[in-house]
């Protein structure tokens, strides 16, 4: 999935949050919170709460972080209002899944990414999910790779890792997985397979599981 507006953090409607609480906010000082917050959250080892996070981009702002407000910038939200799927998503699981193939998530996100992807209309594809806010952990730690691949029951010599991030996938490859980065656009990394696109992962597992002995 990806960001409406393509921002992922923090959510799009913050500044409008903020300035119904601060209307004295100027745009520059948003780009600085913005990437303070950018920065907290790289030098962090796992996911930090998400009031944690706001905490950070409010001190930038100079703004009190209330707890009316911190409540207003979590509030629930239809996730169609600022998340979508790719548009190779859904018809690629959809066909992964008719073949057999068991799928669970590895990601640095917060504890709601499951109810986000089942508001989608993905979520029902997921067997299992490695969370870092969940499991105190980033990746690459190997903790998170492992946990997804536990919880399917399958060993990592049997599990195929993808990512957007080509370091990531070359972690994933040395702790014994099979890996590809998933390059929308720009060059394809040089140092793991690549795919361009979801749909070209088809081409990796026969059409059903007994074809595949595994």
């Amino acid at each position: 999935m990806r960001p409406i507006g393509g921002r992922w953090n923090p959510r799009a409607d913050f500044e409008e949050t903020v300035l119904a609480h601060a209307p004295s906010v100027s745009p520059r000082q948003f780009a600085a919170a913005i990437a303070a917050g950018d920065h907290f959250l790289a030098a962090s080892a796992s996911t930090p709460g998400r009031d944690d996070y706001h905490r950070v981009l409010l001190r930038h702002l100079g703004v009190d972080p209330a707890p009316r407000l911190l409540a207003d910038l979590r509030r629930d939200v239809p996730p169609s209002a600022f998340l979508e799927t790719y548009p190779d998503v859904e018809e690629t699981l959809v066909e992964l899944s008719r073949r057999g193939v068991r799928m669970a998530v590895v990601s640095d996100a917060w504890p709601n990414l499951p109810d986000l992807h089942a508001a989608l209309g993905i979520g029902r594809f997921f067997e299992a999910y490695a969370v870092s806010a969940v499991l105190g952990c980033n990746k690459p730690d190997p903790r998170m790779y492992h946990h997804a691949s536990t919880a399917l029951g399958v060993p990592p010599g049997q599990c195929l890792f993808v990512d957007d991030d080509p370091e990531l996938v070359a972690a994933a490859i040395g702790l014994g997985y099979a890996g590809r980065a998933l390059r929308r656009t720009g060059p394809a990394a040089s140092a793991v397979p690549c795919v361009g696109s979801l749909t070209q992962l088809l081409d990796l597992f026969p059409g059903d599981a007994s074809e595949r002995g595994r």
